[in-house]
């Protein structure tokens, strides 16, 4: 539980294969920022996995009106043309404490929320998650663009699930046993998350400086930790990038400037890995997560076409899975 006690730590699930069977349920992965949310005065308040406050960053969710003692679990996404959630797209909003009205309206934002933490002021964690659903679908909630309680499925295959995701393009689905209690800020096997699409959380512990002009950013150098949280070097990622996003990322990098790495860098040549000369490249205090889209991992521990994805200012070092 959070150090205020008004707010609930979000359960996680733990990646794996589907599960099958009538014990189970099915959700879409969403591909956003996960947020708890309560009634607030006149409208409510957002916070992220890791205690931020969001409120300010969305105004449009915060103006939504939520019955009193309410809290709920979800995620705010940015949907594309097609209605699938774009982390791309959010990563527009993401970084932006007090978003302009031409932000607002170019990139709007959807709360789309899959269970109930308090209701009436009572927590409801210890209910079943068949009947927090239940409870959930029988409250009165906002309708609108701006608020979505999607559908889960029963008494179906997961294959048959997983299959109609992918045909749509999203990002994956989440397996949820009906009779699990909410295990408030643990991560639990009673929810199972398959992305169909292949991403990871990484840290940043440097740059590579452009050959051209070594003011400007080239690549990010990645790490990710061992089952003792031992950082280790993971590649570089030099895709994915905007003009903005590079002069973005430069200042938050410069902030964090170090003289010499925090991870053992590999020397050496290999297929995968790029032979950045070290006069390029550039060392961070490590702390700055981001998640990236990758082909496959490579016997040496780094990662095959990888592409940037963005910033997760909700997550931390804690968060990242050993490699």
């Amino acid at each position: 539980m959070s150090s205020n006690a008004e707010w609930i730590e979000p359960m996680l699930a733990t990646a794996g294969r589907l599960p099958d069977g009538p014990d189970w349920a099915y959700e879409v992965k969403w591909d956003g920022m996960r947020t708890t949310t309560a009634a607030a005065g006149s409208g409510l308040r957002l916070r992220s996995r890791n205690g931020a406050d969001l409120t300010a960053r969305y105004p449009e969710l915060a103006a939504l009106r939520l019955p009193a003692g309410l809290m709920l679990d979800g995620e705010i996404v940015a949907l594309d043309e097609q209605g699938r959630s774009d982390f791309a797209l959010l990563q527009r909003r993401i970084q932006r404490t007090q978003p302009s009205p031409e932000l607002l309206s170019s990139v709007p934002v959807t709360l789309v929320v899959f269970d109930v933490v308090r209701a009436a002021g009572v927590l409801q964690t210890g209910l079943p998650y068949r009947d927090r659903r239940a409870l959930l679908a029988g409250l009165d909630l906002p309708t609108g663009p701006r608020m979505s309680v999607p559908d889960n499925f029963t008494d179906v295959a997961s294959a048959d699930v997983l299959s109609a995701v992918d045909a749509q393009g999203l990002e994956g689905v989440v397996a949820k046993r009906l009779t699990s209690r909410y295990e408030a800020g643990r991560r639990s096997r009673a929810w199972i998350k398959h992305a169909i699409r292949r991403s990871c959380l990484v840290a940043v512990v440097g740059w590579t400086a452009s050959r051209s002009r070594q003011s400007d950013m080239a690549a990010l150098t990645l790490a990710l930790p061992d089952e003792r949280g031992e950082l280790h070097f993971a590649g570089d990622v030099g895709t994915g990038f905007t003009a903005g996003t590079r002069r973005q990322l430069l200042e938050l990098l410069e902030e964090r400037a170090e003289p010499s790495p925090a991870i053992d860098v590999p020397t050496g040549r290999s297929r995968w890995t790029s032979p950045t000369p070290m006069h390029l490249r550039r060392w961070v205090r490590p702390g700055l997560i981001g998640e990236i889209a990758y082909r496959e991992r490579t016997s040496e521990g780094c990662f095959r076409h990888p592409s940037w994805r963005g910033l997760r200012p909700d997550r931390g070092l804690d968060d990242l899975d050993p490699a």
